[in-house]
């Protein structure tokens, strides 16, 4: 609804990923060419891992035109299967005959490895949220990979969040830890790479002004989402749909904050900003801040007059004791 106000020819942060609205930051670069390089210099084992919304998937995405005329793929992006569903999927995708039998699959499976070795092709097997991939059916992927032998024609892609190396760590799962070729830990955004983020998504959309956030409400989206991709087309989205019903030709700080005190669930630690309240908190607080600062001027006040009482008491009495004053009393 806010397109047509803000001269947009589409929504410019829409969550449902569009392979024509792909940005790529250094870091993202980065990752592309050390996986590209592990399939082609058959490092085996690849292990990739990011924080949930970080754009491993976008990695992938970019990375797979890059090696298709000669690596045949099998991406797996539900690894909540069992043993039998695991190799009937993987025979569905390999296009070899699967009845059932672990063993015949096995000779069907080393079959094809020949086959690609004659061919001068690779099998890239990609396996997605590979933290929550059960450890028996990892050893299964670590002892297919045996059948390669001095092939070089198979490699594995381990994709998942940083509890994946938790994973790992698993005793059982030394022997596939080693192979591990290669490791890219994909980080978050940084404030620069959040704002070209922002200008480069407001540009693929058609916008007539790519400045359509200000640079203060640049700097506490990303503080915000911490940098994390998916999290910025949230508040921006919602920065947006504000900004359209309040008619303003730009979003400032203040629509920002409010888009996230308004978007953010209870417990919701990637919309805390950790050094700014929400405006009901900053009441709060400054309330709480003016009784505190009431009470302590009300303690030292009454500290002095009793401190001043005590030493005038003091010097009457040695006064007294003197016989400089009189008070009449005998």
């Amino acid at each position: 609804m806010y397109r047509k106000f803000y001269g947009l020819e589409k929504k410019p942060f829409d969550l449902t990923p569009d392979g024509n609205i792909i940005y790529l930051s250094e870091a993202h670069r980065e990752g592309i060419a050390t996986l590209r390089y592990g399939v082609i210099a058959d490092k085996g084992f690849l292990m990739l891992t990011g924080g949930v919304g970080t754009g491993k998937t976008t990695i992938i995405n970019t990375l797979l035109p890059m090696l298709r005329d000669k690596v045949r793929v099998c991406l797996l992006n539900n690894p909540k299967l069992n043993k039998h569903e695991f190799f009937h999927y993987l025979a569905k995708k390999l296009r070899i005959r699967f009845s059932g039998n672990k063993s015949a699959f096995i000779l069907e499976f080393s079959k094809l490895l020949e086959q690609c070795e004659k061919r001068g092709e690779k099998i890239l097997l990609i396996i997605d949220e590979a933290q929550v991939f059960p450890v028996e059916l990892m050893e299964e992927v670590r002892l297919l990979s045996n059948h390669a032998g001095e092939r070089n024609v198979l490699s594995i892609f381990l994709i998942g969040q940083p509890e994946l190396q938790e994973t790992l760590a698993n005793p059982r799962l030394l022997p596939l830890r080693q192979r591990i070729g290669l490791h890219y830990h994909l980080p978050e955004l940084t404030r620069k790479d959040t704002a070209q983020y922002i200008s480069y998504r407001l540009n693929m959309a058609g916008a007539a002004n790519a400045a359509l956030f200000t640079s203060d409400a640049i700097d506490m989206i990303h503080r915000a989402s911490r940098g994390t991709p998916r999290l910025v087309n949230v508040i921006c989205d919602h920065a947006l749909i504000s900004g359209f019903n309040l008619e303003l030709n730009q979003i400032d700080r203040e629509v920002v904050l409010k888009c996230i005190e308004e978007i953010r669930l209870p417990r919701e630690s990637k919309l805390t900003l950790p050094d700014v309240a929400t405006s009901a908190g900053k009441v709060a607080i400054e309330k709480k801040a003016i009784r505190t600062r009431k009470q302590r001027r009300g303690s030292a006040v009454a500290v002095l007059v009793i401190g001043c009482l005590a030493v005038l008491a003091g010097v009457l009495y040695y006064c007294i004791d003197r016989g400089w004053i009189d008070l009449g009393l005998q």
